[in-house]
């Protein structure tokens, strides 16, 4: 079993999916500078927005190897950032 309380989080709840860019952007950026190659992006399950606009940012973000809800609690997505 995996424990992704170790991972570095942030919690989106409360944003809204038009300012999701910006705080998922920086997130990412900081972690890549502390070499962090796995990180945790709280966004709840809800109506699914904060989840569907979040996916199309790291999507589109060429530092991210891959993510994936996390199949024991869907309300995160575990992403596998790329570390140079």
């Amino acid at each position: 079993m995996v424990y992704w309380s170790y991972y570095p989080k942030i919690d989106l709840h409360g944003e809204y999916a038009i300012t999701a860019y910006t705080v998922v952007h920086n997130f990412i950026s900081d972690h890549i500078k502390l070499k962090d190659p796995i990180v945790v992006i709280i966004h709840g399950k809800g109506t699914g927005k904060l989840k569907e606009e979040v996916h199309n940012i790291l999507a589109k973000d060429k530092r991210v190897l891959e993510y994936q809800l996390d199949p024991e609690n869907l309300g995160q997505t575990l992403i596998r950032l790329k570390i140079d």
